[in-house]
């Protein structure tokens, strides 16, 4: 029953982040050119809010123990989304690839061997 609830969640992430009006952070205090495009761009705004889910699901299905490696991943691909600067194909390119690591994270670590 809970790898159904967790199949559930992970497959209503993509229509939140279709039906998503903003980025995950604040567009008024967005100051970074990575920001102020992904702002101005409704599909980087979107998959900002998507990756922003996932991001958040992994935080709370995987055991503590992993959590400081996830963080830090996440650290290092927000480094790489800020030297893409305003490029927004670079922008899409370091979402896609993201996105599919934390869906990838998602089915290797929770959805097969539970988040327990």
């Amino acid at each position: 029953m809970a790898l159904a609830g967790i199949l559930t969640v992970g497959q209503a992430v993509t229509p939140l982040a279709s039906t998503a009006q903003a980025a995950s952070f604040d567009c008024a205090r967005a100051r970074a050119p990575d920001e102020r495009a992904i702002c101005g761009n409704r599909v980087l705004e979107d998959r900002d809010v998507e990756l922003s889910v996932l991001y958040g699901l992994i935080q709370k299905l995987v055991p503590m123990g992993s959590r400081d490696a996830i963080r830090r991943e996440q650290a290092q691909w927000l480094a790489g989304r800020g030297r893409c600067a305003a490029d927004v194909p670079c922008l899409r390119r370091a979402y896609d690839r993201r996105i599919a690591a934390l869906r990838a994270t998602i089915d290797e670590r929770v959805v097969s061997n539970g988040p327990f």
